[in-house]
């Protein structure tokens, strides 16, 4: 029999982290509406900061910083005694307009990058338990990233970025996060291979955050979760923590089910058990709520990809993850 016990209770008895990355705007335009911050204070024990702490909404010019809405993030999360993920440190895409405009030379970047990590891993040295430092540096390929941060300080660029912030922030958990890394292919035995040399370097990497939109288009696809329950393995074997980080799940237009609802509740809970079976033990949705999905109008899929539906009603989704963690040893 089901008990009443929320989402977060049976997380917080199993010693499972479910967590939910949020637009600072839910909490901070809205304070006469305090639905999404009821709901994520009850059901999930852990918050990410989502788009707060990158680069180009943080930095509105070069040497401002604007934290209200990352502090609206990560102030929550502690007064709700939630674990707090940073993400991210350090990204090529959402950097500031001004930045582009910037005819920086090598010593430069590499200064700016050291004090940009020493700046917001700083502020948040007692807050912000785990932080995303290195988002996305391999290709789809299976390259390097091609990005401005390897142009100038080749692929070491990650170990700096990883012991500056160990620096400021010795407490927090440091990742690497990255797509397409969830089931064995190309790119992900590039991450491994990546992940092999810091650590043969003696960088400060805690673990991997697996991102899984699970989308049947552009750069994302539904990996089988015993795949992703291998592929999690592999990386448990370098000694490295293994993290969902970023997961929803939505369907294209070709895709066909007798009950589209009750196939997204599955495949939540059978990549949870994938996860918790093989030593991950953290799995965090991109949202609370189908209204505040990321997915609206991109890519040609359904923007009801998360545990709640747009008016805060629990979905399938929600008791597939609730019945499993109530239900495990």
């Amino acid at each position: 029999m089901s008990s009443d016990k929320t989402l977060r209770e049976l997380a917080d008895e199993k010693g499972v982290t479910i967590g939910a990355g949020i637009p600072a705007r839910s909490l901070r335009q809205y304070p006469d509406d305090p639905t999404l911050a009821q709901t994520l204070k009850r059901e999930f024990n852990a918050v990410t900061t989502a788009n707060a702490l990158k680069m180009g909404p943080l930095r509105p010019e070069r040497k401002v910083y604007d934290f209200d809405d990352a502090d609206a993030i990560v102030n929550f999360g502690v007064k709700n005694d939630m674990t707090v993920r940073g993400h991210t440190l350090l990204w090529h895409k959402q950097t500031p307009d001004w930045f582009l405009a910037w005819d920086y030379t090598d010593d430069q970047l590499e200064e700016f990058v050291r004090d940009h990590i020493h700046t917001v891993a700083g502020r948040y040295r007692d807050k912000v338990d785990v932080w995303d430092v290195v988002n996305e540096a391999v290709a789809d390929d299976g390259s390097m990233r091609e990005t401005m941060w390897y142009e100038a300080m080749g692929e070491e660029y990650l170990d700096k970025a990883f012991e500056w912030a160990n620096e400021v922030a010795p407490n927090a958990a440091l990742y690497y996060n990255d797509y397409e890394i969830a089931s064995d292919n190309d790119k992900a035995d590039a991450v491994y291979d990546l992940l092999q040399r810091l650590l043969d370097r003696g960088v400060p990497i805690d673990g991997v955050g697996i991102q899984m939109h699970s989308l049947p288009s552009y750069q994302h696809s539904r990996e089988d979760p015993e795949a992703v329950g291998a592929n999690i393995r592999r990386f448990k074997d370098l000694g490295l923590d293994v993290q969902v980080t970023e997961m929803d799940v939505a369907y294209g237009p070709d895709e066909e089910f007798d009950d589209r609802s009750e196939h997204q509740a599955q495949y939540y809970r059978d990549v949870l058990e994938a996860c918790l079976d093989n030593g991950c033990d953290t799995l965090i949705t991109w949202g609370v709520h189908d209204a505040g999905t990321w997915l609206q109008n991109r890519y040609d899929v359904t923007a009801d990809p998360l545990l709640f539906d747009e008016n805060f009603n629990p979905k399938p989704a929600y008791y597939a993850i609730r019945d499993l963690l109530e239900n495990r040893s």
